[in-house]
């Protein structure tokens, strides 16, 4: 089972993230992940990178591919699109390795985040977006969770990004923690 920290929920829907996935693997015996670049980004294909990930677990391989381009990651992970499709077909292979159905969070595209209201569940890891105390409340004035406030603390530690949590409410939380996310994403 995987510990509920590492699932957020996103318009009702769970998903799972890699750290979690990874996690787990890791529980059921994960001896190596090897990913393999099946196509590079160029102006041929749209910038489109595609990567196949093999996650061996004893005699057992686990492989799927994973694909990103910049229509579907944020703008600021454009850069480093080569690193998402590697990531999408590590948590493609490591959600078969640990019989998990739920759909990794990286693996969704830019726009289907957009599209979502971002809501951390159980340990609320997520994007992130920056909030000022300028930010505008959302009529649904109620205050973050405190899994969401766990969750910013523990992300802007990481990330050395100092944080005010005075003014938050679920809604910017949560967009904070997409923004932070995206942060922690393309760091590494």
């Amino acid at each position: 089972m995987i510990d509920d920290r590492f699932i957020i929920q996103l318009q009702g829907k769970n998903f799972v993230t890699y750290e979690g996935l990874l996690d787990r693997a890791h529980q059921l015996g994960l001896e190596s992940i090897q990913v393999d670049v099946v196509q590079t980004p160029s102006q041929d294909n749209n910038m489109t990178a595609i990567c196949r990930a093999t996650a061996k677990a004893g005699e057992k391989l686990f492989s799927d591919f994973g694909d990103a381009s910049p229509t579907s990651v944020g703008q600021n992970l454009v850069p480093h699109i080569l690193r998402m499709a590697s990531t999408r077909a590590k948590a493609r292979a490591l959600r078969d390795m640990t019989n998990i159905g739920i759909t990794a969070i990286e693996e969704l595209d830019f726009n289907e985040k957009e599209d979502m209201a971002v809501t951390p569940d159980a340990a609320g890891r997520n994007t992130e977006k920056k909030t000022t105390s300028s930010s505008t409340i959302s009529p649904d004035n109620s205050p973050p969770t405190r899994r969401q406030l766990d969750t910013i603390k523990d992300l802007s530690q990481s990330l050395n990004i100092p944080v005010d949590t005075d003014k938050l409410n679920k809604k910017t939380a949560g967009d904070l923690i997409a923004h932070l996310l995206d942060e922690k994403y393309k760091r590494h």
